[in-house]
This record gives C-alpha cells, structure tokens and sequence, in this order.
C-alpha cells in the first residue's frame, strides 16, 4: 500500500502481520544465533534495507561489538567494534536514545569501520535503536535503508523499537553466552600459564575463589597488614590461616584472636600482656598475644567489635611495631604480620564515630573480599564431597552419597550462613539418613519445595502470583507498622498503587498498626 502523506510505502496494514511471524520465531528459537540472523534478513526485506546489524554491549570492557548481522561478511563483522561513545552506535549506546542519519555520505558522526561504501542514488540511510533490558542497555538494532529523498524516518524507528523489545530477552541470552565463553577463554588462558597456587585447606574451584588464589598466593609473599572482608560462615579464618601458611613465616607462630568475645576489660591484656601487680588479680606476668605471635602472624577476628580506647593503642603497635604491657613502661620491639578480618560495614561505623577512620585506613592496607556460597554454587557438590567425608570419620556414620534432588535443593537454597550453615545441614541430613544416603526429606523445612514436600501449588500462574503480591504487601505493612507511604517505597509502587492494591486484597491496614502498638 502507497502512503500518500509521505510518499512512500505504507507498513500500518502488514506491520502485525510481520512482527507476529518475529513473535513466533523468537518463541520457537533453538539457536539464538542464527535466528537473529534470519530475522536480520526478514527485516532487511521488509524495510527495504540493504544491512541489517545487532550489536551487543560489553559494559565490563567498555566496547560494542557486531554480533549478527545480514548483508556483511564475517571479516566486515569483525571489523564492527567500538568504544562506548565512539560514533553512530557508541552514541545510541551511551545515550539510550535512538538516531537517524539521512545520508550517511554527508556524516562526520558515521566512521564507517565495517567499510561500507556510500551510495547518493538512491541515498543510504542509517538507522539505529536501542534494545534495553531491565533499565540496562545489552545491545543495538540497525538498518542501513536505501531511499530517495525521504526526511521521515518515524515508522522505521517504530517498527525498530518495538523488534528490539520483542528480541530483547533473547538478545539479552546471547550476550551472556558470548560473557561465559570470554569467561571460558581466560581460564583456559589462565590454566595454560604457570602453575596455580591452590591453599590446602579451603575448597572451591569457581572463577571468584580461584581469583582469591591468586590473592592470597601474591600478598603471602609481602609483610602487608591484610584486611578479610566477607558475610559471617564464609571461611575468614581460613583466609587467614591460607596467608600465614603461604608465607615466609609459615614456620612461626599462628595466633588467632576474636575480638568480639574478649570483654573490654581484658582485651587490651590479652593483646599486650600485662606485668604482675598492675591490677586486682595480676598474680603473674602475663606474655600477650602479640608476644606470643612474634616472627610470626596475628589474626584479629571481628575487628570491627574493637573498642576504640583499644583502636588507639593497635595504631601505635601497626605504626611503630612496638607494644607495652599493661602496668610497664618498657617497649617491646615485635616483628609480627597482621591479618584482620570483619563482616561488619566499616565504613558506616566510621560515619557513626565508633571506628577511626586512623585505625581503619591503617589496617585496610589490602583488603580481601570473600565471595558468600551463593555467589559460587558450582563449590557447593565439592562442599558437600568434603563435609560427608569429614562427618562421617568425626560421627562414625556411613554415607555414601547424595540424591540428586537433595543436591538440587542446597544448589537453589540462598545460604545466609554460607558454608557453616551447610556444614549443619549436611551434618543434620546425615543423623537423619536410614539407608546410608541422604534424600530431600532428610534436610530442613527451610530448604522444602513444593516437589519434593508434595505440597506444590496447583492454582493457576495468576492465582499464585497474586497470593505471592499479597504476601509481600502484609510483610511490607508489618514491616512499615502500617504506613502505607513507606510500604510503598520499599515495594517500589506508587501509593496509589498500593491503594489499589489493598482494596483488592482487602486488607485492612489499621490492623498493622495496631500490631505495632502492642
């Protein structure tokens, strides 16, 4: 159909038609790859367009890359690589917002690396849009059209926009897939180089904790004061223990401290020791810890519980490596390596004035992040490999093996309490097992599905879904004591959308404050 208005084809009647046979492809896709490049093609013909690109975005490495295309070849394609910022697409890039170039001969902005060549009749135009998804942009959609004098571009752009919202999702899959394979590449890089250092005593083979290998083994090497920074049950000590025993003095002593049990009064004799007679019950000279760690390595656990009379005197010691006793005037030289570790946000307590920010920036020299379980779930089959193995040599027990369905249920599981946490629950399964295995049924009710407990949820998607809103809205009330202003703002919806909520719930919000008031 010809337009009259615009003096062109007309899309209005063949436009659903079309993005319903797109619907459907992306729908049915087996391999995402090449089903972009078929409907790169589709797009091509329907447009009259004579290149067809979608290009993904590599936010880590800041660059844009030619993914699938029609019309180029796989060199011009190679050659399809830019900066966030740089030209056309770096622009819709770093933008978000589309653009057109009626002719792409009389553009600075077109940089033409893939190496097209300009036509004036008819004139190559280029269109560019960009494909966001969740409020983050992963790639590109463009066209380059063949014309003859058009100025509107409005229902290309349309009909751009709403492809790219359609294959947003799978554009979305193939950027992570082409992530997993760099991902891929630089291990393998990784293992063809020199041998990797691997600490005896912590498990795990995941990208993250091979990246803390590496870590440990080059601050080992130094006298740098390291600071261990991760959630509770995540192996701090270990850490530690893994950094004392790759070091020049792994023959020295190793000396473990957790502040956060020492009541104030003794921690400071603890630390320093104390002469006899410096106070009520000093019947002896007492040697410290930090004596004790001499030559060697001290780890102070849960530093973040170090009152900060004691803060001032551990600065000194960093600073000049020198202690007093408590109740003596002489200063003892010591040569010790100090580890910390905390779980807490330092930094917060700074702004609340319980930590110095002295002590803080003294201590955090290197700091070292522990990733928590479920940021590594490919460790947790070893995990449980080495908990079976060792429980049932300190129990006496005999298990033999996990259940697939037991291992796919600690796979899905969140682990606030990380590794010590699954430590428990495999030590728990394995009292429970009668048959020498341990199944789903012998972990937690925490960890139950609807599967494996036999109480899955036979309601519709709607149905379950608004029982799954409803819930978070009561949890939100409880949590807000009935505000329904701050529920909303912590559900991130509008009050009046809470409001609607709430009267299709019927909940009655006066309740929720009356719990508070209680």
């Amino acid at each position: 159909m010809f337009c009259e208005k615009y003096k062109r084809d007309c899309y209005a009647e063949t436009d659903l038609t079309f993005l319903v046979e797109i619907s459907n492809n992306i729908a049915h896709s087996k391999d995402i790859y090449k089903d972009l490049e078929s409907i790169a093609k589709k797009i091509c013909e329907y447009l009259h367009a004579r290149y067809c690109i979608f290009t993904l975005v590599d936010h880590f490495q800041n660059r844009i890359m030619v993914d699938s295309a029609y019309g180029l070849t796989d060199e011009e394609k190679q050659k399809g690589i830019y900066k966030i910022g740089e030209g056309i697409i770096g622009e819709v890039v770093s933008t978000e917002r589309p653009v057109v170039i009626p002719d792409i001969s009389q553009s600075e902005k077109f940089l033409n690396k893939i190496g097209i060549v300009p036509q004036k009749d008819p004139i190559m135009a280029f269109l560019c849009v960009p494909i966001v998804v969740k409020n983050e942009i992963k790639a590109t959609l463009s066209i380059h059209k063949l014309h003859r004098g058009l100025d509107d571009f409005s229902a290309e752009l349309k009909f751009l926009n709403i492809i790219g919202m359609l294959i947003g999702r799978n554009i979305s899959i193939r950027q992570k897939e082409i992530e997993e394979l760099d991902e891929l590449r630089k291990e393998n890089k990784r293992l063809k180089g020199a041998k990797t250092y691997k600490p005896e005593n912590i498990i795990g083979n995941s990208s993250l904790m091979n990246d803390l290998y590496e870590l440990i083994d080059r601050v080992a090497q130094t006298n740098s004061t390291v600071m261990i920074r991760g959630e509770s049950g995540v192996g701090k000590e270990l850490i530690a223990e893994a950094i004392h025993d790759a070091s020049l003095r792994a023959d020295k002593p190793f000396i473990k401290v957790n502040c956060s049990a020492l009541p104030e009064s003794l921690i400071e004799s603890e630390l320093f020791g104390h002469e006899k007679g410096s106070f009520t019950g000093a019947n002896a000279t007492h040697i410290g810890r930090f004596e004790m760690a001499n030559g060697g390595t001290i780890f102070l656990d849960e530093i973040g519980d170090i009152p900060l009379t004691i803060q001032v005197k551990l600065l000194r010691t960093i600073q000049q490596r020198q202690i007093e006793r408590v109740g003596g005037n002489k200063t003892i030289d010591i040569d010790v390596r100090i580890i910390t570790a905390t779980n807490k946000d330092l930094e917060k307590l700074i702004e609340e004035g319980t930590f110095r920010d002295d002590f803080y920036y003294r201590i955090n020299v290197f700091p070292i992040y522990v990733p928590a379980l479920r940021e590594r779930r490919a460790d947790i089959p070893l995990l449980i490999d080495h908990f079976i193995d060792k429980l049932n040599k300190r129990n006496n027990t005999k298990i033999k093996r996990i259940t697939s369905g037991a291992l796919d249920m600690l796979m899905l599981y969140s682990w606030p309490g990380n590794i010590r946490e699954l430590e428990n629950v495999i030590e728990r399964a394995m009292i429970l097992s009668t048959d020498d295995v341990i199944h789903s049924y012998c972990l937690p009710p925490t960890l139950q599905t609807g599967f494996s407990s036999g109480t899955i949820d036979k309601g519709t998607l709607t149905n379950v879904l608004e029982k799954v809103e409803k819930q978070m809205i009561m949890d939100a009330l409880i949590l807000t004591r009935g505000n329904m202003s701050k529920a909303a703002a912590q559900l991130g919806i509008t009050e009046r959308i809470m409001g609607l909520r709430i009267d299709k719930y019927e909940i009655v919000t006066q309740r929720y404050k009356q719990l508070s008031n209680e």
